[in-house]
């Protein structure tokens, strides 16, 4: 093992997870935990230098095991993370306990298992990734903004407490980023609700809007850019509390700008074509 310090990601299948892997270890800086639900999908990363290993934040005994095997966590970067989708009255409850689990929950749970440690050294580093979801919710979204927001709580209570332990806590704030992601909210959306039901008009236009925003190759940012600001968190002297990392901030200005009938009429809009 290296004398490197050790940082554990988690969602590192694809997307901003793999990128964020991909560059610490290229850096050469860190020893780079890897993790993800199907450790299959991390071959690549360990060829490229990553310790990879299955962790699934619904899944105590694994993450446990991670951290344990891990010892001296000195960064943490919460990633993993999905999103459930359909209209709130016929998102199915179970659904939304799961994603609660993977998004919210498991991260918590890492944050306590490494924090001992990092409070002994008096030093460490946590870095969640959340969304601009966090400040405003997209019509047949609330289950995947739900957790988003949460996270925004988290992350605020966590970076007040542990402060006086020199350990760090930044939250980055990914606008739409170009994976595909908006393919898998879509499938969620079908899988959890009736698109030819009382909503039809609704998760048609949604669909619709996602599948034309996320496979425009002139719009967001690439998980590498998102990537580059975590790796940029983890060595500040003062990394940033919070950072959105978008190209575009227009419904952002919007939702601090209108009331909420106002920002209503421009989800409506863009939800109509």
């Amino acid at each position: 093992m290296t004398s490197a310090p050790a940082v554990l990601i988690t969602g590192c299948s694809t997307g901003i997870g793999h990128a964020t892997a991909a560059r610490l270890a290229a850096s050469g800086r860190w020893q780079v935990w890897a993790t993800a639900r199907n450790p299959e999908t991390l071959a690549g990363l360990a060829e490229a230098g990553a310790i990879t290993r299955r962790l699934d934040t619904t899944d105590e005994a694994s993450m446990t095991a991670v951290a344990e095997e891990i010892g001296e966590v000195h960064a943490l970067v919460n990633n993993a993370g999905y999103g459930e989708y359909g209209p709130v009255e016929e998102l199915p409850a179970d659904s939304l306990r799961r994603c609660f689990e993977t998004n919210v929950v498991g991260p918590t749970r890492l944050c306590q298992l490494v924090l001992p440690g990092m409070r002994a050294r008096g030093e460490g580093r946590i870095v969640f990734v959340g969304s601009i979801g966090g400040m405003f919710t997209m019509p047949a979204a609330a289950g995947y903004h739900l957790t988003k927001y949460a996270l925004e709580s988290l992350a605020d209570g966590l970076r007040f407490e542990v402060a006086p332990f020199g350990v760090h806590v930044s939250l980055i704030q990914p606008g739409l980023v170009r994976t595909e992601f908006g393919d898998t909210a879509v499938a969620a959306m079908k899988r959890n609700c009736d698109m030819d039901g009382p909503y039809a008009d609704l998760t048609g236009g949604v669909a619709a809007l996602f599948g034309a925003v996320f496979r425009n190759p002139e719009l967001g940012v690439s998980a590498d850019d998102v990537a580059e600001r975590i790796e940029a968190a983890l060595l500040a002297g003062e990394p940033p509390t919070r950072e959105v990392v978008a190209d575009d901030r227009t419904l952002l200005d919007l939702r601090s700008s209108l009331d909420d009938r106002g920002f209503d009429a421009v989800l409506r809009q863009m939800q109509q074509g």
